[in-house]
């Protein structure tokens, strides 16, 4: 991204879902509608600990998403521009959100464990380092104000 640049990004929620409802009681519904640019809308809830709908994405785990997914970007272009021919990449991303004061809930750490496959005769010393710089010019790991892990590894072949 070119110094001096800047690009907006939207989200759109509208709730309620269902119409006629209400905050009357605690037990109100959870599920919104969450709609991204000109991308088919999406079931939106809260987790299911905080009496949401499973079936829906909720802020959490869309989150942890966000995060796991701006490595693994961040990885695959750094890995492209020093030629690093990577076939393969899964990643099982998690956030730990704690109780961190009287009614107050944060994020404390996620935790990233890219499985990254390199084709045959490629550099595990770059492919290693590569996570490094991946994290380093994550912008979404570089929004957070707690620690990222990212415990890798590298197969060959």
């Amino acid at each position: 991204m070119a110094a001096g640049t800047e690009h907006r990004f939207e989200a759109r929620v509208t709730w309620p879902k269902v119409a006629g409802t209400s905050t009357a009681t605690t037990s109100f519904a959870r599920d919104y509608a969450l709609s991204l640019n000109d991308k088919p809308e999406l079931l939106g809830s809260g987790p299911t600990v905080f009496q949401g709908n499973a079936a829906g994405l909720n802020p959490e785990e869309m989150f942890t998403a966000s995060v796991t997914a701006c490595h693994m970007l961040t990885y695959l272009a750094l890995a492209a521009y020093r030629k690093l021919n990577v076939t393969s990449y899964e990643d099982h991303g998690t956030a730990l959100l704690q109780k961190v004061g009287p009614g107050k809930l944060k994020f404390t750490e996620v935790v990233l464990r890219p499985k990254v496959r390199i084709a045959a005769g490629g550099d595990v010393a770059l492919a290693e380092k590569l996570h490094h710089d991946a994290h380093e010019a994550c912008f979404v790991a570089n929004s957070v104000n707690f620690p990222i892990r990212v415990e890798a590894s590298i197969e060959v072949g």
